[in-house]
């Protein structure tokens, strides 16, 4: 049973959320003290959280980020607000997934289970260990390791990863790496996509690996080897 974690303060929705995930057979904490979000997340360690950006005192923005300097774990924003620089800042934060409300539950469940899919079965299915361009690449801790240097991805960032250097030399489109991430990509803006690229990108320039996912215009994205670069 994966445990998840709802940071919700509204009551009403927060149970109408928790009885509908229950069904589900999910095991659904919330929170006690919208002050003390980290603290009760450490506590609790569930599998994903699903957290609102509009709550008392800090924002689920400020919350995500406190969360991701602590663990990885799958992070889906719930949201009223509609602009689209919720979604970027989201997404820059290592957020997993953002959902508008209102919103069909049937979505919800769907990303829910993509999500929890993507992360605790995909990393199995495949060896944890692969090197590319001269660096470790450790699947299932989510790190990649180069000239002594390491950095540790998201679950979004490491699955983008895995897909294009098991596929290295070869164009990736944009929409198989949509449909595998979020399942369904008409709930998905194509910047989503744009912005887990370009934070994986930074992340690889310390280790002297920037330069190796190249962006092919209209087609989509590919993880070039050193007998490419030659």
């Amino acid at each position: 049973m994966f445990k998840i974690m709802l940071i919700e303060d509204d009551a009403t929705l927060f149970h109408e959320i928790k009885d509908r995930l229950q069904q589900w057979t999910y095991e659904v904490v919330g929170v006690t003290d919208f002050g003390k979000v980290l603290q009760e997340f450490l506590e609790a360690g569930p599998d994903l959280v699903l957290v609102d950006i509009g709550l008392p005192k800090f924002d689920g923005f400020h919350w995500c980020r406190l969360i991701r300097s602590h663990s990885n774990v799958p992070i889906i924003f719930l949201s009223s607000r509609d602009h689209p620089t919720d979604m970027v800042m989201s997404m820059q934060l290592g957020a997993d997934d953002f959902i508008q409300k209102p919103f069909h539950f049937e979505v919800l469940i769907a990303k829910i289970q993509a999500t929890l899919r993507r992360v605790y079965n995909y990393n199995t299915e495949r060896s944890p260990l692969r090197t590319w361009r001269g660096a470790v690449v450790e699947y299932v801790k989510n790190t990649i390791t180069a000239e002594n240097r390491s950095a540790e991805l998201t679950k979004n960032e490491m699955f983008i990863l895995q897909m294009l250097i098991e596929r290295k030399n070869t164009i990736v489109s944009r929409e198989e790496l949509i449909r595998s991430l979020w399942d369904n990509e008409q709930f998905v803006s194509d910047n989503t996509l744009t912005v887990n690229v370009n934070r994986l990108r930074k992340k690889l320039e310390p280790l002297g690996l920037d330069g190796f996912i190249e962006t092919k215009v209209g087609q989509g994205y590919m993880a070039t080897d050193e007998a490419a670069a030659l």
